[in-house]
């Protein structure tokens, strides 16, 4: 299968796991030792300002920190939008990527637009990410910068959903319990 890198996997109703519930998953990394990305739409209740001090000044005020995946939860990770591509640890899309380990924090308020910290990450052994995509897991779509930085991350699965059309639009629109429909 080819790489995913760059794409979004949007959950499928059918995937049951509840970790990725209707969420959005922008692939990081996708190769034959499996695959990394992070959830966009699941916010956490911390503030960057408090749970991560020196990142305060990377992220808007009040910023909250994202659920990035289930895996190594301890771990801080920052997607960025960088001004100079170049800046950036690992481009995941045109200039979105994350930011160096080693960046000098001080000097990124000047070379990124905007940023988001996210609290660990989703991963996916080595053909796990393909098997669930086999069985209809994922629906795989083109990301759109403003959707990867939305500012309401609860209508993300709807709104990509939506975009593309046909018979995601009505998935779209089915309630989160169908039962109660």
């Amino acid at each position: 299968m080819a790489s995913l890198r760059g794409k979004f996997l949007i959950a499928s109703p059918a995937l049951v796991d509840p970790n990725f519930a209707r969420t959005v998953v922008l692939i990081a990394e996708h190769n034959d030792d499996g695959a990394m990305g992070l959830i966009l739409n699941r916010p956490t209740e911390a503030v960057v300002a408090e749970a991560v001090e020196e990142l305060a000044g990377v992220v808007e005020p009040g910023e909250a920190v994202f659920l990035g995946g289930p895996v190594q939860e301890q771990s801080v990770m920052v997607l960025a939008e960088f001004d100079d591509p170049v800046q950036a640890a690992a481009l995941v899309i045109e200039d979105i990527g994350f930011l160096p380990a080693d960046a000098q924090l001080e000097d990124l308020s000047g070379h990124t637009r905007r940023a988001r910290v996210f609290a660990g990450h989703s991963g996916w052994g080595p053909g796990q990410l393909d098997a669930e995509l086999d069985e209809g897991s994922w629906i795989v779509a083109d990301p759109r910068t403003d959707e990867v930085f939305c500012e309401d991350p609860d209508e993300l699965w709807s709104a990509a959903l939506e975009r593309k059309g046909g018979a995601y639009a009505l998935l779209a629109r089915m309630p989160a319990d169908p039962s109660l429909n």
